[in-house]
């Protein structure tokens, strides 16, 4: 039995002892005030009937007269006259009169008071015993209402006294549902700081379990900086900060093997002519902060467009990576603008080459690279800050203007969202979820995401398209139990509308919704904590899932995470391609893996291309994967 039962229990025992024994007295005193009156007055008005007789002469008739006057006006039950020697001489009774009053009142507060007696004289002599009893109605019916007063009044206090105790309990119940939930917490491995209360035992429990959460915390602070300090070590270029060559490559092969990031887009190398010159000119110092201020200068440009990446290949070799935001050309624009000023800005004269190219997905990497490689040859013959952009046939486009990309997606999304799917499995091949990325109809066939994403970032319509897919899968679910996974924007996750739709739909549809999994990208735990720690507060009344989705470079913030409600990780292909192949990559993902465990959240691969990719993941603490393959029968 809970602690708030029994509290209950014992202020509903104390409230009866208190207020029915209270009750009793006061019932067992006015019964014992209402006795004693009767029997006064049995006594009194016997003393005055006989005196008034024994003053009469003691014929019969006026004895009878007398007697008949004194029963029919005195609302007695018996009034007798018996002899010295018991003989009756007269006798008046009438029935008890209790009609008013409940029978079982009457069986319970039965009245047992005796009767009046006195001697009538005649002279000097004793002429007979007067008995006189009074009807007991006018006592049970003063009884009655006494004792309904008084049930009322104890009713009322008691109602009183209850609802005290309520504010008390509550008072009482508030710290310690927040000490449940934060024992509830730690068991779940969400470390949460909780106010302390003022109670004194429960702050005491409190103080520790803060202490426990703090720990904790610093744990996990310090393990996601060891992890950082490998994952830059292995990812990042030590100079500039940026990729380096090896994860840039990973990068840029997933984008073009991908159906979701990229459905064409442009990759751009920028070339720091005669290094070894300049180094000689300006010194190292003054050519490593150039060379950092040009990286800096490109990593801007690519935080401007989700999902591009910027790296340096080598000493002087600088690329960026950018989905369809942008044309060939206006890529040049932007590097011409942001990177010759900080060439000018430089003591030497600098020659900064650059080549440009197009690309669509599934595009050979090495044939891309050949074709880039050409463009900046071109721009080195050139000589001076040249921008080379490859002259190519243009790749082909759905739709040609921004018009008929709005008026395509409108009518697209009316149309419905068709969900494709994706197995997700645990190392016994037991499914976990479908991922379902979202596909619209748009130039007369199903078109993956890849292919319109873009626009719709263009247009800001993430927030229909989001709702439009959650509500397919919703569906889908509703006869189909199986839990599928979904997308949802950055965007989005911003929007207070979107948050009220996706509440609406889940409420339509609760069955379905504890199936329902929502992975965001991993930026949102830099830039949109607060919003998503928020969604996953309201989220967890409806038994969804929260997830990110391509988890690396930003994997140190799992730290603020860990009170969120977050349920798994989805790590990026740039940290699981070729992992049996790569040791320092396999120590940097058992880490990972590790912390997600330490704090009850699942960890899963993207992108496992291979079975030995797969092999070797499970191998390292995976708790799922997914990736091309990854098939289930049926």
């Amino acid at each position: 039995m809970s602690l708030i039962k029994q509290l209950w229990l014992a202020i509903a025992a104390v409230l009866l002892l208190a207020f029915g024994g209270s009750l009793l007295v006061g019932l067992s005193t006015t019964q014992d005030y209402i006795e004693q009156e009767i029997r006064i007055k049995n006594e009194d008005n016997a003393n005055a009937l006989a005196l008034s007789m024994s003053q009469l002469d003691k014929d019969p008739v006026s004895i009878e007269l007398l007697m008949a006057a004194q029963f029919d006006t005195g609302h007695y039950q018996l009034i007798e006259l018996r002899a010295p020697n018991g003989d009756l001489i007269m006798r008046r009774e009438a029935p008890p009169f209790i009609e008013d009053i409940p029978a079982w009142f009457v069986d319970l507060a039965s009245m047992d008071v005796p009767a009046g007696q006195a001697v009538v004289q005649d002279g000097w002599r004793q002429y007979g015993t007067l008995t006189l009893e009074s009807q007991h109605s006018y006592a049970y019916r003063s009884l009655w209402e006494s004792s309904q007063q008084l049930v009322s009044w104890f009713a009322f206090a008691a109602l009183v006294s209850a609802l005290i105790a309520w504010l008390i309990v509550r008072r009482i119940r508030r710290p310690l549902t927040a000490v449940i939930d934060q024992a509830n917490d730690i068991g779940n491995r969400r470390f949460t700081i909780s106010p302390e209360p003022k109670t004194q035992e429960l702050r005491d429990v409190v103080a520790a379990m803060n202490r426990l959460s703090g720990s904790v915390r610093d744990m996990l602070t310090r393990e996601s900086g060891q992890l950082e300090d490998l994952r830059r070590k292995l990812q990042q270029d030590e100079a500039t900060g940026i990729a380096n060559r090896a994860y840039f490559m990973t990068r840029l092969q997933n984008a073009l093997d991908s159906d979701t990031e990229f459905h064409h887009g442009c990759l751009a190398l920028v070339r720091v002519y005669d290094l070894e010159t300049l180094n000689d000119g300006l010194g190292r110092p003054e050519t490593d902060r150039f060379l950092h201020d040009l990286a800096s200068a490109m990593h801007l440009l690519a935080l401007e467009h989700p999902g591009s990446q910027v790296g340096r290949l080598n000493g002087s070799d600088f690329a960026i990576l950018l989905p369809d935001d942008l044309s060939p050309e206006d890529l040049a624009n932007q590097l011409r603008e942001r990177l010759h000023p900080i060439a000018d800005r430089q003591p030497v004269l600098l020659s900064l080459p650059i080549g440009i190219v197009g690309f669509s997905r599934h595009e050979r990497r090495d044939a891309l690279l050949s074709q880039l490689d050409g463009e900046l040859a071109k721009a080195e013959l050139h000589g001076g800050r040249t921008i080379c952009v490859a002259d190519q046939t243009e790749h082909h486009l759905l739709y040609t203007s921004h018009a008929e990309w709005h008026d395509a997606l409108e009518t697209a999304l009316e149309h419905g969202v068709m969900l494709a799917r994706y197995p997700v499995v645990d190392a016994d091949d037991r499914l976990l979820h479908f991922e379902c990325p979202s596909r619209l109809w748009l130039g007369d066939e199903w078109q993956p995401a890849g292919a319109y994403l873009g626009w719709v970032s263009r247009f800001e319509i993430e927030e229909m398209l989001d709702i439009s897919s959650i509500r397919s899968a919703l569906e889908v679910m509703e006869v189909d139990d199986t839990a599928l996974a979904l997308n949802v924007s950055a965007k989005a996750l911003a929007s207070p509308g979107f948050q009220q739709q996706l509440h609406a739909l889940l409420v339509a549809h609760p069955h379905a919704a504890k199936n329902l999994w929502l992975e965001l990208p991993e930026e949102v735990a830099v830039h949109q904590l607060a919003d998503f720690k928020s969604l996953c507060q309201k989220l967890r009344h409806f038994g969804c899932r929260i997830g990110l989705e391509h988890v690396g470079q930003q994997f140190t913030r799992l730290a603020d995470l860990q009170d969120s409600g977050l349920h798994y990780l989805k790590f990026d292909a740039s940290l699981t391609r070729d992992i049996d192949q790569q040791p320092s990559q396999q120590a940097l993902l058992r880490g990972m893996a590790t912390l997600s465990h330490s704090l009850g959240i699942l960890a899963i691969a993207e992108s496992v291309n291979t079975p030995e990719e797969r092999h070797m993941l499970f191998k390292l603490g995976m708790d799922g994967v997914t990736g091309p393959v990854i098939k289930i029968e049926g």
